[in-house]
C-alpha cells in the first residue's frame, strides 16, 4: 500500500506564488514574443569582464573562495563604496559576498528578522520582498507610493512604524517605477529608523542607471545610519552580468556576523572565478559609468517614444531601466488579461502589475512594466508589434 503525504507545501511556501517575472520570460519564448519583461540586458557585458573571467579560469580559481567573499573583491567593493557612496567600509568585517542581490536580501532577512516582526515594504515593490519577509516568518507591512509620481505620504509612513517593526526595505532607484528617492525622503526614513531602532535594508543595484540629473544617495552614508543599514548591491545590472550571480551585503560588524552565518548555510559562497573577475568590473574607469548612462538614455528615449506612439501613459523613469505604465484606457478587465493578449496576439511580453503589489490589488490591475535594457534591434521589433495594439 502506497503511503501519502499529509501535505505538500509548507505554510510559508503556500503564501506566495512563483515569480511572475520569470514566468513572462517563459511565455515570451513559448509565443516567440519580444521579451520586454524580465530585467536582463540582451547585449554583451564589457569585453574587459570576459577577459577577466577567462583569466580567472585559466588561473585555476575553481575552488571555494573564503565563504564571505574573495579578499580582492571585498577590497574593490570597499574602495568603490568610498568613491561613489561616501561610505567607509571595512572589507574584512563588514562585507558578505553572496549569490546575487537576491541571496543577499534573503540571507539578511533570515539573519536579522524574527517570526512576529514586521517589515515595512513600499508598494509597488520588486516581487521578492514580500516572499522574503514571509520566509523569515515576518509580516510585511505595506506603505503605498502614490501615482502619478510614486511619492509616499510621510504621515502614512510614520504610522507604519511601531514596537514590532524590525526593518524597512528600501529600493532606490526603484523597480518597477523608476523613481529615485530624494535626499529629503531618505532623511525622513532615516529619522524614523533612528527613532524606533529599525533597520534599513537597501537594494541599490541600479545606482549607476540615472536620468535627467537624478542623484543616488546611499542611506548608510547618512549620520546615525551606519549601524542601522544593510546595503545590498551586485554586479548584475551595472555590468550587464545578471547570470554571474555575484552580489554583496554591507553592514556593521555586528550585523555582518549573523548575515555571514546564514549565507554560509544557504550557498557557502558565490562562484569563485566570477568573484575574481568582478574585481575588474569594480575598477572600471569613470568613463564606463558615463557611457552606461548615455546608452540607457537612448534606450529610455526610444521606449518612451514607442509608448507615446501607442498611447500608453507612463511615469518618466528617473533611474533603473523600466517604464511603469497605466493601461486602464485599453479596456481590459485587469493587467493579467492585458499581458496575456499582448504576449499571445501582439507578440510582446511585459510584466503585469499584480507582480508588484501586495495589498493594493485594485491599483495593480491598471499597471504593467516594460523593460528597456535591450539592444536597439529588440526595441525596434517591440515597437513594430506594439503599434498593432488598439484602444478599446
Amino acid at each position: 500500500m502506497q503511503s501519502q503525504l499529509r501535505k505538500i507545501a509548507s505554510a510559508k511556501a503556500s503564501q506566495f506564488q512563483e515569480s511572475v517575472i520569470r514566468e513572462m520570460s517563459r511565455l515570451a519564448a513559448q509565443h516567440k514574443a519580444v521579451n520586454l519583461a524580465q530585467g536582463l540586458p540582451d547585449f554583451p557585458c564589457p569585453s574587459e569582464l570576459k577577459v577577466a573571467g577567462a583569466q580567472a579560469l585559466n588561473d585555476n580559481i575553481n575552488q571555494y573562495a573564503v565563504t564571505w567573499g574573495d579578499a580582492l573583491l571585498r577590497q574593490a567593493i570597499a574602495e568603490k563604496c568610498k568613491k561613489y557612496s561616501a561610505m567607509t567600509v571595512d572589507p574584512d568585517t563588514e562585507i558578505t559576498v553572496t549569490c546575487g542581490a537576491t541571496e543577499a536580501m534573503v540571507a539578511t532577512m533570515l539573519a536579522l528578522v524574527d517570526p512576529g516582526d514586521e517589515v515595512i515594504v513600499f508598494e509597488p515593490f520588486y516581487e521578492n520582498y514580500g516572499p522574503d519577509a514571509i520566509l523569515c516568518g515576518a509580516t510585511p507591512k505595506y506603505v503605498s507610493m502614490h501615482p502619478p509620481n510614486w511619492d509616499f505620504d510621510p504621515a502614512e509612513l510614520e504610522k507604519a512604524f511601531n514596537d514590532k517593526t524590525r526593518a524597512i526595505i528600501l529600493n532606490t532607484p526603484h523597480n518597477p517605477t523608476g523613481k529615485v528617492f530624494s535626499k529629503e525622503e531618505l532623511q525622513d526614513i532615516a529619522r524614523l529608523c533612528q527613532k524606533w531602532g529599525v533597520l534599513a535594508i537597501t537594494d541599490e543595484i541600479y545606482e549607476h542607471i540615472l536620468y535627467d540629473g537624478a542623484k543616488h544617495y546611499s542611506i548608510a552614508s547618512f549620520p546615525g545610519m551606519e549601524d542601522l543599514t544593510v546595503t545590498i548591491n551586485s554586479l548584475s545590472k551595472t555590468y550587464s552580468v545578471t547570470g554571474w550571480r555575484v552580489g554583496w551585503a554591507i553592514a556593521s560588524k555586528e550585523l555582518t556576523l549573523p548575515i555571514r552565518k546564514v549565507h554560509d548555510f544557504l550557498t557557502v559562497g558565490a562562484p569563485a572565478p566570477l568573484q575574481r573577475a568582478g574585481v575588474t568590473a569594480l575598477k572600471l574607469p569613470e568613463s564606463y559609468y558615463t557611457e552606461l548612462e548615455a546608452e540607457y538614455n537612448v534606450s529610455r528615449a526610444f521606449m518612451l517614444e514607442t509608448l507615446d506612439k501607442v498611447g500608453i501613459p507612463y511615469f518618466v523613469p528617473e533611474g533603473a531601466y523600466y517604464a511603469f505604465c497605466d493601461i486602464s484606457s485599453f479596456g481590459y478587465d485587469n493587467d493579467l488579461h492585458f499581458t496575456k493578449h499582448l504576449v499571445e496576439q501582439i507578440g510582446v511580453a511585459v510584466v503585469p502589475g499584480a507582480s508588484f503589489f501586495g495589498s493594493a490589488a485594485k491599483l495593480a490591475r491598471n499597471y504593467v512594466r516594460f523593460c528597456f535594457s535591450r539592444q536597439m534591434d529588440t526595441l525596434v521589433a517591440g515597437r513594430e508589434r506594439l503599434l498593432k495594439l488598439k484602444h478599446a
